[in-house]
Parts: structure tokens; C-alpha cells; sequence
């Protein structure tokens, strides 16, 4: 379990130095998507045929951090849409 949670902040932390511009997200939201996109990842990869969801593999992997890119820019753009909404 912690593995899991050390590899989803790892996941995560890729996915924010890949996306340009500044992301207005938290440890945590950071956490959390990077899980959520090793899950999805893993997911896509174990469907493709290369081994176990959970297990460690490069096309597991990479996925994962692609997921987790598309994750944080969903969620920078609907944390930016709530503050344009806050705002004015």
C-alpha cells in the first residue's frame, strides 16, 4: 500500500513537470490524480496484454503518467472554471 502510494506521488509529480504553465493543485490533488492515472494505466496496460494491473512495467508506467497528464489538465481546467465563477 505505501509502495502504491509512493508510486502514485511519483506519477503525479511527472504529470505536473510535463504539463506546461503553473497548476494551482495541492500535495494531495497531486497524490490523487497520480493514483487515479496509475489505475487507469495499469488498467490500459493489463488490457493490452503486457502483465498484472498492479505489477511494475514500462508501458504501464508511461500510460499511467499519460493519464495522469490528461488528469491534471481536467482538473486545472475545472478548478479555473470555479474561480472565473467565483470572481465575476
Amino acid at each position: 500500500m505505501i509502495g502504491f502510494i509512493v508510486a502514485g506521488l511519483i506519477i503525479g509529480a511527472l504529470a505536473r513537470l510535463i504539463k506546461p504553465g503553473k497548476q494551482h493543485l495541492g500535495i494531495i490533488a497531486t497524490l490523487l490524480l497520480g493514483l487515479v492515472g496509475s489505475i487507469i494505466g495499469g488498467t490500459i496496460a493489463w488490457l493490452l496484454g503486457t502483465g498484472d494491473i498492479w505489477e511494475l512495467n514500462v508501458l504501464g508506467f508511461v500510460l499511467a503518467v499519460v493519464a495522469a497528464v490528461l488528469l491534471v489538465g481536467g482538473a486545472e481546467a475545472i478548478a479555473g472554471n470555479r474561480r472565473k465563477t467565483v470572481r465575476g
